[in-house]
């Protein structure tokens, strides 16, 4: 899967075809006439690109609403996440003065839904959830149609040993957890058959934002990841085997590992950025590698700069804009999509993968960079951008960046975007 952040889809768009050309043409042939849309990509809720703690970056509400009144698609991709979409949509509509729907917003652990059904569907199984609060997480992923969720917490108050040096057992974990379906696997009762109903076995983890208790999460997904096919309390015979791929890690039926984003950085109200879960993720790898002499830790990663999300993302772009033509009476059938401009504040996720990606059915993606958020030329110079880092251009904000774009397809600058 992929990464994402807040994109800003622009398409078809009858209103607009009279300032690009003075012609005021149906929606039907400005359908066939416009093919672009723009896509703003936006970090976290407090971002880079839209808002700046909780407050609007300059230009940001009009530049939506322009787009809005106008019947322009747009969808914000974000690689924030830790609460449904529908609550985060009704936040970001409240803060952005802008009417959003859960439509045309995807977090960065929207694409898990996917892995709920189909043949190897993880309805039914057991997944641990991790992030920044995982109570919250454990919510989102059984609203997505998970049914067996388990948090770190269920597994620390079940066994406090696991995590002997845990000083939040009382103060946050108790509250919250929730009796796990089955013991955790004990040598005293290694002469039972392991099964399912006799001993906790994991199919998959899910880190769904950034954790805060990196200490009880590391040793959890350490102690999975080592385990026999995900049995928690075991020992793979097969690691360090050589004779087996990657040293016999991670051959042994354990949980598949999935991280939601991989962003090291993040835009806050704190004049330098933080660490992300990109930061998290590097320090589950750094233990790995000590743990197993530098093997490979084989994970999952959606979210910007890699692809799948960017899939995701032109997926939802498709049809929300089609939803859009039929409403504007255009044809079943839209004409193809042809360019994505997206607008985004880190050179590393937003640009990279706008250039990396190539869009199905020959869809180009551009990239656009702001200075309002991660990026900024006092820590990195512009001329320093190059290959799949370099934007086809640096914009002071999200206005300007959607502005611009608009020209490059034609149109004369919109008076309330200038």
């Amino acid at each position: 899967m992929g990464a994402l952040r807040s994109h800003l889809h622009l398409s078809e768009l009858a209103t607009d075809l009279s300032l690009a050309g003075g012609v005021d043409l149906g929606p039907s042939q400005s359908a066939l006439l416009l093919r672009s849309t723009i896509l703003i990509q936006k970090k976290k809720s407090i971002d880079g690109v839209l808002l700046h703690v909780a407050t609007p970056i300059r230009g940001a509400t009009e530049t939506l609403r322009y787009l809005d009144d106008h019947g322009i698609p747009f969808i914000l991709l974000t690689n924030g996440g830790g609460r449904l979409e529908e609550d985060r949509v009704k936040e970001l509509s409240q803060k952005l003065d802008v009417p959003l729907t859960k439509d045309s917003f995807v977090q960065s652990h929207t694409p898990f839904q996917g892995l709920v059904h189909g043949p190897q569907g993880l309805r039914d199984k057991n997944i641990l959830v991790t992030g920044a609060n995982a109570e919250k997480c454990r919510h989102i992923a059984e609203h997505y149609g998970f049914r067996n969720v388990i948090t770190p917490g269920d597994i620390l108050v079940a066994e406090p040993k696991v995590w002997p040096f845990d000083p939040l057992l009382e103060s946050v974990y108790r509250s919250t957890a929730r009796p796990l379906p089955a013991p955790i696997f004990h040598p005293a009762r290694a002469a039972l058959a392991r099964s399912p109903s006799t001993a906790l076995k994991i199919d998959a983890i899910f880190v769904f934002n950034d954790p805060r208790d990196w200490a009880l999460d590391i040793q959890l997904i350490t102690d999975l990841l080592l385990s026999e096919q995900g049995y928690l309390g075991t020992f793979s015979a097969k690691n360090g085997d050589t004779s087996l791929p990657n040293h016999g890690y991670q051959q042994d039926g354990q949980p598949s590992l999935y991280f939601s984003n991989a962003d090291l950085f993040w835009a806050t109200g704190y004049q330098m950025p933080r660490l992300g879960q990109g930061a998290f993720q590097a320090a589950v790898a750094g233990v790995w590698s000590s743990v197993t002499s530098g093997h490979e830790l084989r994970r999952n990663v959606i979210g910007k700069p890699y692809s799948e999300t960017y899939m995701y993302a032109e997926k939802v772009l498709h049809e929300h804009r089609h939803e859009m033509l039929m409403r504007q009476g255009g044809v079943e059938t839209p004409s193809q999509l042809e360019r994505v401009w997206m607008v985004g504040d880190n050179p590393a996720s937003d640009i990279a993968g706008a250039n990396l990606h190539s869009g199905a059915n020959g869809t180009t993606w551009e990239g656009l960079l702001v200075r309002t958020g991660v990026w900024s030329p006092e820590r990195q110079s512009e001329s320093s951008l190059r290959d799949q880092f370099a934007p086809r251009r640096v914009l002071g904000d999200v206005r300007e960046a959607v502005a611009w774009a608009l020209e490059q397809e034609g149109w004369n600058t919109p008076k309330k975007l200038v």
